[in-house]
């Protein structure tokens, strides 16, 4: 059985780092998920980078579907596998 990992993309770092603090209330997460900026394509400008918040899920306890609906919360959305 390999680990998944969902990776949820949000619009800036605030948000990402208020989703990761969130996660454990919401889903019971209980490793810090990872902060990875994610430059779009072609932009060079820090204002322009979206922000990633990698959630590893060894046990596939949680639901990408619920994990969706949250990140759409916070006008993100979860990353397709």
């Amino acid at each position: 059985m390999s680990d998944v990992r969902h990776v949820l993309v949000l619009p800036d770092r605030d948000t990402a780092q208020e989703v990761a603090g969130e996660l454990s209330d919401r889903f019971g997460v209980t490793e810090e998920p990872q902060l990875v900026r994610d430059a779009l394509a072609g932009e060079d400008d820090a204002e322009d980078a979206q922000w990633l918040v990698v959630v590893e899920d060894p046990d596939r306890r949680l639901d990408s579907a619920a994990l969706d609906v949250f990140a759409a919360e916070y006008e993100g959305w979860l990353e397709a596998p």
